[in-house]
């Protein structure tokens, strides 16, 4: 019995820090030497996803098209026409094996195509770490006024995902 409560006291321990559906995730930084945001170097803070219902893209750059397909139909709904939303790209250069300078180019120059979007990059998968999300994958992660986490997906978006995701966004603004 003694064993069974230790196992579930060190698994509720271990999942702590993971994100959950529902809930406003633990406060992340990244900043120094694990990156920051790609305009200015300065510090990212995971409590600036409040305000508005943000879609978030955290990213291995060599998973960058894999949900283009998403990206293309949400620039088409213009939501900031409607209401408060914002949309981040996070980009975890640890889960590449291209240079940081070449990548941290490319974002600068999507920085300026797109001025309305927070591109940040992750150094060190500090996301990956503190908030248990996939590595070396395309993660989508949206959440609402408040920070709370409304969805999250690994992968490629499927048409019922995507359908999903722009429900809560649509409910949320």
């Amino acid at each position: 019995m003694k064993m069974k409560l230790l196992l579930v006291a060190l698994l509720a321990t271990l999942n702590l820090s993971a994100i959950t559906v529902g809930e406003i995730p633990k406060t992340v930084t990244i900043e120094g030497e694990n990156g920051g945001n790609i305009t200015d170097n300065s510090a990212w803070s995971s409590s600036s996803i409040k305000g508005n219902v943000y879609v978030v893209f955290y990213v291995d750059p060599d998973e960058k098209d894999t949900n283009d397909h998403f990206s293309q139909a949400l620039k088409k709904k213009d939501y900031r026409k409607i209401g408060a939303f914002g949309s981040m790209a996070i980009i975890n250069l640890a889960a590449t094996w291209k240079p940081n300078f070449i990548i941290e180019s490319i974002l600068k120059d999507k920085q300026e195509e797109f001025k309305k979007t927070i591109y940040v990059k992750d150094k060190n998968s500090v996301l990956v770490n503190e908030w248990e999300v996939a590595d070396d994958a395309s993660n989508i992660l949206i959440f609402d006024k408040t920070g709370k986490l409304l969805f999250y997906k690994s992968g490629r978006m499927s048409d019922e995902d995507m359908t999903k995701a722009f429900s809560l966004i649509e409910a949320n603004l």
